[in-house]
């Protein structure tokens, strides 16, 4: 997902949109009561099934594979 889309959405819920691309999300995951995990999958696992930022998140982590 672009930045300028998540900027989007933290503005729909009332997240201020400062920072890069994985704090934003994280801002946004603690703001809907979620963990602020992104970017943090182990070795691409991810137990977050229905986490809207999954495929972003585990792109890192299976880079690091």
């Amino acid at each position: 997902m672009k930045v300028e889309e998540i900027k989007k959405i933290a503005q729909k819920i009332g997240v201020t949109a400062i920072g890069a691309k994985a704090e934003i999300i994280k801002s946004i995951q603690r703001k809907e009561g979620n963990f602020d995990c992104f970017g943090t999958a182990d070795n691409g696992f991810c137990d977050q099934s229905m986490c809207l930022w999954k495929v972003d998140c585990l792109k890192p982590s299976k880079k690091a594979q």
